[in-house]
């Protein structure tokens, strides 16, 4: 005050806030909130002794984490002709604070009904004020720049994150971060967690991602990406209700979009929903999505080609005497389809003559063998190549009387070829 940093008021109102209860600081900022707002900015924008700004930040994180509201006294009509975000700006590449503390209360701004930026942002640029689109794109620069070289071995990234999770609500943030190739930034970070640090971070990044999920370059991102078999491994193994929740809801927004519904099927999501399902939940939100999820599953497999939803059978493990199996229709128009990947389809086929004790699905998996040997013009050769014949010829001895017959029957097609393959139809 001797200086004429700051006016007696200011020094008044700061005396009479300073080394106060939280219960007795919420009445002051109940009472006259604004006034004491305009301190704190004008301290932040006249103080540059790094132990007084720091000071300072602390007690408006405290203030917004004692009550986010709070963050629309920085809003107020009194305040309109102040700079409110450029002190912020200033510190936080020093501060990860101002970072915190600007993205509750950019978020807390008036927003007309119609989208639009309101009125008090047309104000501010005339008045040479710090607007919110230079807000919010320094914001996600400085983010950006966090999660690639953290200034903060252990704050740094999770400090991004939450602020992320905060401002992703925006259309311009997701947007800007889009444009910055911040999305792959976020996908390393979708991996288990065990301490509450990492279950907070695991949180936050998940819930970035659904925000995201709602903007379209950002999903074409995503689909690209292993988003998708990161998110299913986390929900597998997690127990924290929040992380379960809002990887659903992530699931849910994407099922509609691209090759999602096919790739969550592939992954065997279907089976993680019914044994979360399963799981007592309290959030009913949770419940109701996972039912809205699993239903949009079963509607997204009734619209696959009968290839697709053969080959969703077979990675599932899932094989029954389905019509497509006997159909030779079916046989003649997909036998190349088999040739993907690979020849995935056949491997996982004489995978589970292996390893499955189920007798349906041994019985089903040597007659498409046998039905693959018959209808693809160099089927012997490759079922040999791929070592079937000796898994086959074990099964010929098993106890289920449908299984020793398609194994026989496999066989038979394997030695003799398609060329007699019509005479031993099953």
């Amino acid at each position: 005050m001797t200086t004429k940093l700051i006016t007696g008021t200011c020094l008044q109102l700061l005396r009479r806030y300073d080394n106060r209860s939280q219960t007795y600081r919420a009445a002051l900022l109940d009472d006259d909130g604004p006034a004491y707002v305009g301190v704190f900015v004008n301290i932040l924008r006249d103080i540059f002794k790094e132990e007084t700004v720091e000071y300072v930040l602390a007690l408006i994180d405290e203030m917004l984490t004692a009550n986010p509201k709070q963050a629309t006294l920085f809003h107020d009509q009194s305040l309109a002709d102040e700079d409110i975000y450029e002190p912020f700006l200033s510190n936080w590449f020093i501060q990860e604070k101002s970072c915190k503390i600007l993205s509750v209360v950019v978020s807390a701004r008036p927003k007309s009904k119609d989208g639009m930026i309101a009125n008090g942002e047309e104000l501010r640029s005339k008045n040479k004020l710090t607007t919110i689109d230079e807000v919010l794109n320094g914001l996600v620069e400085w983010l950006c720049a966090q999660l690639k070289k953290p200034s903060h071995p252990t704050h740094g990234i999770p400090t991004a994150v939450s602020c992320l999770a905060t401002l992703l609500k925006e259309p311009i943030v997701r947007s800007s971060f889009v444009k910055a190739d911040g999305v792959k930034l976020l996908i390393p970070l979708i991996s288990p967690a065990s301490t509450q640090q990492s279950i907070q971070l695991l949180y936050e990044t998940c819930l970035s991602i659904w925000l995201l999920s709602y903007y379209e370059p950002a999903v074409e991102y995503l689909a690209t990406s292993r988003t998708l078999p990161r998110l299913v491994e986390v929900v597998k193994s997690s127990t924290k209700e929040k992380v379960v929740r809002v990887i659903i809801l992530t699931l849910k927004n994407l099922l509609s979009k691209g090759t999602f519904g096919a790739q969550m099927v592939d992954l065997g999501l279907p089976q993680v929903v019914q044994s979360l399902k399963a799981q007592a939940w309290s959030d009913e939100d949770l419940l109701e999505a996972l039912n809205q999820l699993e239903e949009g599953m079963k509607d997204n497999i009734k619209k696959l080609s009968s290839f697709d939803k053969y080959k969703q059978e077979i990675l599932l493990g899932h094989l029954d005497w389905s019509p497509m199996h006997k159909d030779p229709i079916f046989w003649r128009e997909n036998h190349s389809n088999f040739e993907d990947n690979d020849f995935q389809i056949l491997r996982v086929l004489i995978t589970i003559l292996e390893t499955s004790s189920d007798p349906k699905a041994l019985a089903v998996a040597c007659y498409d063998l046998s039905q693959f040997i018959q209808y693809h013009p160099a089927g012997r050769i490759i079922v040999t190549d791929l070592k079937a014949k000796e898994r086959v010829m074990k099964l010929m001895n098993h106890e289920n009387v449908e299984v020793t017959k398609n194994a026989l029957l496999c066989i038979q097609r394997l030695f003799l070829g398609a060329k007699y393959a019509s005479f031993l139809q099953a």
